[in-house]
């Protein structure tokens, strides 16, 4: 299958790093004009800078997806300097915990103005030139939580099921216009965070004990990569997938309703290494 994306107008979101920049160098390898956006004018300029040496063109701004005039002016940036946009990549967003007991009202709704309002901007930005040209795709970059819930998270939970809804929606009501959209759902895809989540484990946790108590609840038996989110985003986003429109799919390694035993799973663990450095002291003590 050769997927050829040479000369597409590519604008994906939350692009300075992780699964974004993997989507970016993916469609730039492919030959694709690419736009990137991010928070931090440096590291979405550092990721610019890195992007220029494959792909055809290359806008890196600095952008709040927050602010709605701000994603209005990117987009109309980008397709007055190259004639349209062919591909949004709605990546931008961030996850957020937290229960009845710790959250408030105001902590979910600032998280669905990141996340939900964020990628709702974007395609209202991106779909009136999509339309003039009668060709488009949107690609939404979502969490395997807002399929199925989880027990704790409320925000990432609440506000992700949201995001899928809004693409399963725009999926049924675009294509008239030629216009896909579908949802790309992530289990755990290892961009750092893990590394950060084993350092929150404390002493007497090696990182294979860690893996290992990870991987239970993942049938393929390891973390994804970017590079697995980037290869679907391209077949989506090509000639290939010119049928398919309101999917959601899964990017989870066979992982499923195991998500919602993962939260009991890390408390058994956490208590077993208490147990077993409790064990340690004692007889350090003898």
């Amino acid at each position: 299958m050769n997927i050829d994306l040479s000369g597409k107008r590519v604008i994906v979101t939350g692009a300075s790093r992780g699964i974004g920049l993997a989507i970016a160098r993916a469609f730039a390898a492919e030959g694709a004009r690419v736009a990137i956006c991010a928070r931090s004018e440096e590291a979405v300029k550092a990721a610019g800078d890195q992007l220029a040496e494959q792909a055809q063109a290359v806008i890196a701004r600095a952008v709040d997806v927050t602010d709605s005039e701000g994603v209005k002016a990117f987009v109309a940036e980008v397709a007055s300097a190259w004639g349209g946009v062919d591909v949004l990549v709605n990546n931008a967003g961030q996850g957020r915990g937290g229960n009845l007991e710790t959250l408030t009202p105001e902590l979910i709704l600032e998280h669905a103005n990141i996340l939900q309002m964020g990628h709702f901007r974007f395609v209202q930005a991106v779909v009136p030139h999509m339309r003039q040209q009668r060709w488009g795709r949107i690609i939404e970059i979502n969490a395997l939580a807002g399929v199925i819930p989880t027990p704790d998270g409320i925000p990432s939970v609440i506000n992700r099921a949201s995001c899928i809804a809004l693409s399963r929606s725009l999926g049924m009501s675009l294509p008239k216009d030629n216009i896909l959209v579908n949802s790309l759902n992530m289990g755990w895809i290892d961009t750092g965070q893990w590394d950060r989540h084993y350092k929150e484990m404390g002493p007497g946790v090696t990182r294979e004990e860690f893996d290992a108590m990870v991987m239970k609840v993942v049938p393929l038996g390891r973390y994804g990569k970017p590079e697995d989110v980037a290869g679907m985003a391209l077949f989506l986003a090509s000639e290939y997938a010119s049928f398919i429109s309101a999917a959601s799919i899964d990017i989870a390694g066979g992982m499923g309703g195991q998500i919602a035993y993962f939260p009991t799973l890390k408390r058994d663990f956490t208590e077993m290494v208490k147990k077993r450095n409790e064990g340690l002291n004692a007889i350090e003590t003898l």
